[in-house]
């Protein structure tokens, strides 16, 4: 019987479950182990002041900045099982025997420092520390054995009869559980009894939370909640007290004044008021990886992190953008939304789906929803209106008319679009349906609609049509690939009776994707170049100066104003708001975008339904999305940009930075400019790392950099999250980093000086002694330099001598030459005039003869004196010896030199037998010889012979050649 019960119970739970969910699901992001590269189990999760989030692991201290992972682990590797932040940002930590604080260094890295050391030896077998409470900076641990009080450095130890089962922190105190059941509360350092119910005998305690001044909210694991009243308990009926009686309560924890957030062991966590009702639930079913929740943190965001069995996650409850999921069984596209009679209805591209909603909600994000597919609308659904206080469903076949659960068909026509009504009163009389061959009409009498047929004269499909604002016969339409018409419709509204189509030649920027939409009361154009209406006067279309330039360039293709003259539009799947409550500059107005939705729209069939400010919802290719617009204004942030770890790249990377500003060993916002770390020149390649610890919008912060001293400009802003500079030239710099989401939305600049020291042969004393050195080298130069001019002094001075020498010798030479010349000259005239002499001598011997044989033969008296006075002519030119003594003179000096070595070689040569000689050299014959010396031919052959005797000649040797080689030796 009991089974029985049992199973009937667990399926009256699973056929409520699905009433229970939200209509809006947050952003869910699971990490599991191998993304954050650790143990799977986590225990607990913290935050400090810089928004760097803490995860007790089962492999040690877990951390993340938003973008990266750092694990620390433990000196015994145990797991890290609770965790607790004081004032000054130490991070406390328990472990298995283990339990200390982690605080940065100089260098920002996170050092480890064990308290165990302060306990007796004999005490420190602790176990698990599974809680760790900090209150005024005294930090209390718990293990099941002891709880240990740290202040100023001392440790006392409080241990119970049997176990400590639970600790907390509740309205400035602390509380612990004891295994007799018993709440203790710490009071002047001592633990004093507060409440013994029976009911801590069954189930031990989980969170003791603040409810309502002195009254506090217990948690327990088995039994649910109790309110804690003058030290009684009072159970405290919930909503979900089966979930929890099943589920089990882990760990609880209050995130406003009217919130509990609830972690179970199997259910997910559930997020309920002071009354015990669900206000939000996630678990596996919304897209938690595991539903075993033994952590959860509110962070600064007011979203909510959860510590998981298996894995992490992040749940954006805070987020103003949510996810809408009409069958969570399918992937569906949604295109058109109406709130209508209570109820919320999504036309998907599998039909037609509703639920009802509490009237009372004012975000319709948080209303349970129990999503039903409308009857007979299977297929695309384009479009949804109220017109007339009824709803109509443009549909891939026609027209529909909802009623409850059922769409009636006003008309099957292949597909329709939109519905645009032509009168301006309540209740109009008359609809037209823009559809896939043409316009349709739709009649409304008697409170019912009919269909009134199709309009002849067009068959363009028109999925834009907008009634002209002055005449109601009047209808713009337009075609993303055609252009855009302007249709006029006769009087009766059957037939067309004129189509005027407008491309780039009527002003438009493009014939190519028009879209036309009625925007503050006026007839719009969003095109590829901005927005433009149609002026009647210059009958063109011009800018809609009421933006003036500020979507110019942005290509438009949807528009929609909302009920506070607010316009939605999206720009190439980007969705963006002109906002005209939030005057900016010379602007009525101020543009948002919506970055979160980036690419996650439906191209070519983009929806928006404004409903009010607290819900806007938009068409996805998943699902839809829900936007509390007021809610997402109020959350813009500047987000905060967070320094990482700075790595110096070399053989192996060196961390020089843990990503902890420290001033005088406290955590700092500002690097300290007093402490500016140095780096040697053979290490200047850095590795930066940067984040931003705006968690919710993790996919859309972008992050713009400058190193000072090396870049001349910001960087272009881009999503990646790390940066690299090698071989950096000795300086100072400065690494600037800063985080936006959206244009003007930045954060504050986080900077890091350092300094890169010039090489050992580039430092100041190095370059002293570069001068030195500079200085004894020009020395040594100028030095070196003299000695070389005096040698080159010396070798000029020598060549100089050299080439005086050589001059001197050239002088000699000419002047060798030029005696050579004159001797060869008077040899000459010597010969000339020896050969004169000779032909006188011949003459005047003929002469000599003739006048004999004159005589002999006339007989001429050789005493007449003319005869006599002839031959004493003769006779005295014969005898003259002043021509011969001149030939003398002139053959001594010619064979000055030839006479000199013959008398070096032959001292025994008389005067007469040198002249014998010369005449010899001179190659004449004897008797020329003889008549030059005026002796006998007999003479001068004797002459001959003596001369070879004295020059101790051979008889074969030649006389002459022997002279002419004697002439011809040089003198030494």
């Amino acid at each position: 019987m009991y089974k029985l019960l049992l199973a009937v119970t667990f399926l009256l739970m699973g056929y409520h479950a699905p009433a229970q969910d939200l209509l809006g699901i947050p952003q869910i992001v699971n990490y599991n182990n191998e993304q954050y590269n650790a143990g799977m189990q986590n225990w607990d999760v913290k935050q400090d002041k810089n928004g760097i989030l803490y995860f007790g692991n089962n492999e040690g201290l877990l951390t993340f900045n938003g973008r990266y992972w750092n694990l620390f682990r433990l000196p015994n590797y145990t797991s890290v099982r609770s965790i607790g932040i004081d004032s000054k940002n130490r991070i406390y930590v328990g472990g298995q025997d283990e339990f200390g604080f982690y605080y940065p260094n100089e260098k920002g890295i996170l050092k480890y420092t064990s308290l165990l050391g302060l306990l007796p030896e004999k005490l420190r077998k602790l176990a698990d520390i599974w809680d760790i409470s900090i209150i005024h900076d005294e930090v209390f641990f718990r293990s099941n054995n002891s709880i240990l009080h740290y202040k100023d450095g001392v440790i006392k130890n409080y241990k119970p009869s049997t176990a400590w089962l639970f600790m907390g922190i509740a309205n400035n105190k602390v509380f612990a559980q004891s295994e007799e059941s018993v709440l203790m509360v710490y009071e002047q350092e001592m633990w004093k009894p507060f409440c013994a119910d029976p009911v801590f005998k069954k189930s031990s305690i989980t969170a003791i939370l603040p409810y309502n001044g002195d009254t506090l909210m217990v948690s327990t694991l088995k039994g649910g909640f109790f309110l804690l009243i003058n030290h009684q308990l009072k159970p405290l009926k919930t909503n979900l007290d089966h979930v929890f009686f099943n589920d089990r309560i882990y760990f609880a924890n209050q995130i406003n004044q009217n919130l509990y957030v609830v972690g179970t062991t199997s259910g997910g966590v559930y997020i309920m008021n002071k009354s015990g009702e669900l206000i939000q639930k996630y678990n596996y079913r919304e897209g938690l990886q595991n539903n075993n929740v033994r952590g959860i943190l509110q962070d600064r965001d007011k979203n909510m992190w959860l510590a998981l069995d298996d894995g992490i996650a992040y749940v954006a409850i805070n987020s103003a953008i949510k996810s809408i999921f009409p069958d969570r069984t399918k992937q569906i596209t949604s295109y058109a939304f109406r709130k209508f009679n209570q109820s919320v209805y999504i036309g998907t591209s599998n039909g037609l789906y509703m639920t009802k909603v509490n009237p009372a909600a004012k975000d319709l994000s948080y209303a349970t929803s129990n999503f039903e597919e409308v009857k007979n609308t299977k297929g695309q659904v384009w479009g949804l209106d109220e017109i007339n206080s009824q709803l109509l469903l443009a549909h891939e076949e026609g027209t529909l008319l909802v009623q409850n659960n059922v769409a009636k068909p006003l008309y099957y026509l292949p597909g329709t679009w939109l519905y645009q009504t032509l009168d301006r009163v309540y209740p109009s009389s008359e609809v037209i349906a823009g559809t896939y061959w043409g316009l349709q009409r739709l009649n409304y009498k008697d409170g019912v609609f009919n269909n009134g047929g199709r309009i002849d004269g067009i068959n363009e499909p028109l999925r834009f049509i907008v009634a002209d604002n002055n005449n109601p016969d009047h209808i713009w339409a337009s075609h993303p690939y055609h252009g855009v018409y302007k249709i006029e419709l006769q009087p009766d509204h059957k037939h067309v009776l004129r189509t005027t189509m407008y491309t780039d030649r009527d002003g438009l920027p493009s014939k190519l994707y028009n879209y036309v939409y009625h925007i503050k009361n006026r007839v719009v154009i969003a095109t590829v170049d901005g927005v433009y209406e149609y002026d009647n006067m210059k009958k063109k279309f011009v800018r809609l100066k009421l933006l003036a330039n500020a979507i110019k360039g942005i290509s438009v293709q949807y528009m929609k104003e909302d009920n506070d003259g607010n316009i939605w539009f999206v720009s190439n799947k980007k969705v963006g708001v002109i906002d005209f409550s939030r005057p900016s500059g010379s602007n009525p107005f101020s543009i948002f975008y919506l970055p979160e939705l980036d690419g996650k729209v439906v191209g070519g069939f983009e929806s928006i339904y404004p409903l009010d400010s607290k819900n806007i919802f938009i068409g996805a290719n998943k699902g839809a999305y829900h936007i509390n617009y007021e809610k997402y204004i109020e959350n813009i942030t500047k987000p905060i940009v967070v320094l990482g770890q700075i790595k110096l790249l070399g053989k192996k990377d060196s961390l020089v930075f843990g990503g902890y500003f420290t001033t005088k060993g406290v955590i700092s916002a500002k690097q300290d400019q007093n402490e500016i770390p140095e780096y040697t020149n053979d290490l200047n390649s850095m590795h930066f790392e940067y984040s931003s610890t705006l968690f919710e919008h993790d996919k859309n912060i972008k992050f713009s950099y400058q190193l000072v001293g090396f870049d001349k400009e910001w960087s272009a802003w881009a999503t990646k999250s790390e940066k690299d500079y090698t071989n950096l030239p000795a300086g100072k710099y400065t690494f600037n980093i800063k985080a936006r989401t959206d244009v003007g939305n930045e954060s504050e600049v986080v900077a890091y000086t350092f300094v890169v020291l010039p090489a050992w042969y580039n430092t100041i004393w190095m370059r002293i002694f570069y001068l030195i050195l500079i200085v004894l080298l020009i020395r040594l130069i100028i030095r070196w330099q003299k000695r070389k001019h005096i040698k080159e002094q010396e070798r000029m001075s020598y060549l100089h001598q050299l080439e005086l020498d050589r001059n001197e010798k050239e002088i000699v030479r000419l002047q060798n030459e030029k005696l050579e010349a004159d001797v060869n000259y008077k040899n000459k005239e010597l010969s000339t005039m020896t050969m004169h002499l000779v032909q006188r001598g011949k003459v005047l011997a003929k002469i000599k003869e003739v006048i004999s044989a004159v005589i002999k033969n006339h007989d001429i008296n050789e005493s007449s004196p003319s005869f006599r006075h002839l031959i004493r002519l003769i006779r005295d030119v014969e005898k003259k010896d002043q021509e011969l003594d001149h030939l003398s003179v002139h053959f001594n000096h010619v064979n000055t030199e030839f006479f000199n070595k013959l008398k070096d070689l032959y001292p025994d040569l008389s005067q007469n037998d040198l002249k014998f000689c010369a005449y010899l050299s001179m190659n004449l014959s004897s008797k020329e010889m003889a008549q030059l010396m005026n002796v006998t031919i007999k003479a001068i052959e004797v002459g001959r012979y003596r001369l070879r005797k004295k020059l101790q000649l051979k008889p074969e040797t030649n006389l002459y050649e022997f002279l002419i080689n004697i002439a011809r030796q040089k003198t030494p």
